[in-house]
């Protein structure tokens, strides 16, 4: 396998096999086999049409060729940050209310214990040399709008499917507004200032790691860790993201089918490569955890568990989802 870690000129002049100074698909292939494997060496397959489409990001003149001044982009926005990732950790909301408070998942449909995910975050946070750590957390004022008994404090659309009367724990409605809005309503939960609010205290809390609030408007509940479910307001995350050049962020916690889920779609529409941690979140209900999964993926997202991180955040596990993921940004940002 070819090192990464050499100069730019070594690595076009390794792969440019008949030596005519610029990269063809089948040499741009050889570069993907040696990009695209995990840190023993196994070579991860990137789908032809997606390689062809990589390929065409950086064969800028559409010559059908990678010269070398395109490579020298190639090398700098896409190759560089493959191996030497700028990876956060994003542990989201793993707070009291959420493990043996009002809201226990453990009481919801899949019946998943919020305490499990601990043990394996604490494990990466040991073990792993993150570039940065953020903990979320529900931040909620006494009279949100997501609170069941708060109901009565807002008026509920005509168009609602539920009325205020018949309103239960867990169900949707739509409150006037304006604009109308939909809302599913949870027991009272994560309130400002109270034990409930607190990040478990078995949870490893890292020196210099980054505390993120979300929830904290009363007339809007925030799923995601980057805005409020209306997309009225984002939080200090994407600030702090783009302070520290972030690109890889690895997602995980509580709940996988609501706030995790709902952040890592985020992640991946702002245009961050995104891991979700399988073993590090636990959910409400089976059915959308695997829609929480196939969103994901569906969009250049990786699902792993904790024990794959440590080696694809030293860059020697590198998966083709997230390179082909890099590789649209790139095209994107290109057609501005």
């Amino acid at each position: 396998m070819f090192n990464f870690e050499s100069s730019m000129d070594a690595c076009f002049t390794a792969f440019d096999k008949n030596g005519d100074g610029k990269l063809d698909i089948d040499e741009f292939r050889l570069i993907a086999r040696a990009l695209f494997r995990n840190d023993k060496g196994k070579i991860y397959s990137l789908e032809e049409d997606k390689l062809n489409e990589v390929f065409k990001v950086f064969d800028q003149n559409q010559d059908g060729f990678i010269d070398k001044e395109e490579f020298l982009f190639c090398w700098n926005h896409w190759i560089k940050i493959i191996v030497r990732p700028i990876s956060v950790f994003l542990i989201v909301d793993v707070q009291n209310d959420f493990i043996s408070g009002t809201l226990n998942i453990s009481n919801c449909s899949a019946q998943q214990n919020g305490l499990d995910v601990i043990e394996p975050i604490n494990r990466l946070l040991e073990n792993v040399d993150f570039d940065a750590v953020f903990y979320s957390l529900d931040w909620h004022p006494s009279d949100h709008v997501s609170f069941i008994d708060n109901i009565k404090q807002r008026p509920v659309h005509s168009t609602s499917p539920i009325s205020a009367e018949n309103a239960q724990t867990y169900d949707t409605v739509i409150f006037a507004g304006p604009p109308p809005m939909k809302q599913r309503l949870w027991p009272r939960h994560c309130v400002q200032d109270t034990w409930g609010s607190e990040l478990h205290k078995e949870l490893k809390m890292l020196d210099n790691s980054i505390k993120v609030y979300k929830g904290t408007n009363p007339e809007v509940d925030s799923y995601s860790v980057f805005w409020d479910n209306k997309k009225l307001t984002d939080t200090t995350l994407c600030a702090q993201l783009r302070i520290k050049n972030a690109t890889d962020i690895y997602i995980c916690g509580l709940a996988y089918d609501v706030c995790v889920g709902a952040t890592a779609v985020d992640a991946l529409a702002i245009g961050y490569r995104t891991i979700l941690l399988d073993d590090c979140s636990r959910g409400v209900d089976l059915l959308d955890i695997e829609k929480t999964k196939n969103t994901v993926i569906k969009n250049d997202g990786v699902i792993v568990n904790s024990d794959q991180v440590k080696a694809m955040v030293e860059g020697r596990d590198r998966r083709p989802e997230l390179g082909y993921k890099l590789a649209m940004e790139l095209k994107a940002n290109l057609m501005l």
